[in-house]
């Protein structure tokens, strides 16, 4: 997504040496959506990947609604629109199917079953392989399953993002969904590089985020405060912490943390060689805030 759009400048070129590193690394699962930069991201990817496709498993979505100037025009969640959004989806990647598709929200006038039945026949098409939901609730994704089985459920999760430990990780579990953790570091606060809105770049749509005034700001730094006495200990870095976190929780989960340089990159591939053991997960939840200052959007 920061590729493209929403985190502040970025170079595309620079952007299309990380993803081939990241295929040189071992990394074979992307995360993109029609949506980011209305598909100028799904073009990038396409013109990262061609010629290897057979390296990759990527997953697109659809649902959120944008205009050729970036207007936002809603959700959709129509069995004519989910086809269309597809087709555009294939023409922008430049490949004949789609590995994991995903409704990205839920359009609220439309029932989760029709929603699924058009991507069950998205599937029967060859257009996709498996699908996905994001943003779900346990009920919907019980309801969604009955349709066509679901194989991953992306939703926001990590220190300071923790609502799907509720109920949505039982289902999954129960169902045998991968679940996804998107922003997996917070939108990159857990790493401890925002330490005020002067740190953002003008047009960062974190700006606008709840979670990001300078009074949430001052108060949620504690969960960086957490993590980094981890760190210090195990002399690696407080993103490799958040990751190695999440990457413990269950044996259903994985985590798509975003970035657009190699370096970075790096870093958060290291975070899948900190062990975390049952004294460190304790320490960090007997230690971080109960509660994080601002809603999520």
């Amino acid at each position: 997504m920061g590729m493209s759009e929403f985190y502040g400048s970025f170079d595309e070129t620079e952007s299309i040496k990380t993803l081939h590193k990241a295929i040189d690394l071992g990394v074979n699962f992307f995360d993109t959506a029609d949506m980011y930069a209305s598909g100028a991201n799904e073009k990038l990817i396409a013109n990262a990947f061609k010629g290897r496709w057979s390296d990759v498993i990527l997953a697109t979505k659809f649902g959120v609604m944008r205009g050729p100037n970036g207007e936002w025009l809603g959700l959709n969640g129509q069995p004519e629109y989910i086809q269309k959004a597809c087709e555009q989806s294939l023409l922008n990647l430049g490949t004949e199917s789609i590995d994991l598709y995903y409704m990205h929200r839920q359009a609220p006038d439309v029932e989760i079953e029709v929603i699924v039945g058009a991507m069950s026949d998205l599937v029967k098409q060859g257009k996709v392989k498996y699908i996905g939901l994001s943003e779900v609730n346990a009920e919907t994704i019980r309801r969604a399953h009955k349709v066509h089985p679901i194989t991953a459920i992306q939703s926001e999760y990590s220190l300071w993002s923790r609502e799907p430990e509720e109920e949505v990780f039982e289902v999954c579990k129960e169902l045998g969904i991968t679940f996804v953790s998107y922003s997996p570091l917070g939108r990159g606060f857990l790493t401890g590089a925002i330490k005020s809105r002067t740190d953002f770049e003008a047009g960062d749509f974190r700006l606008n985020n709840p979670r990001f005034t300078d009074e949430a700001i001052k108060e949620n730094i504690k969960f960086v405060e957490v993590i980094d006495q981890l760190a210090k200990v195990k002399e690696v870095t407080k993103a490799q912490i958040a990751l190695s976190w999440i990457l413990c929780q269950n044996d259903n989960i994985t985590a798509i943390p975003g970035t657009r340089k190699i370096h970075r990159l790096e870093e958060n591939l290291g975070g899948y060689n900190v062990v975390l053991n049952q004294g460190d997960m304790e320490l960090i939840e007997a230690s971080i805030p109960k509660t994080t200052i601002g809603s999520r959007y």
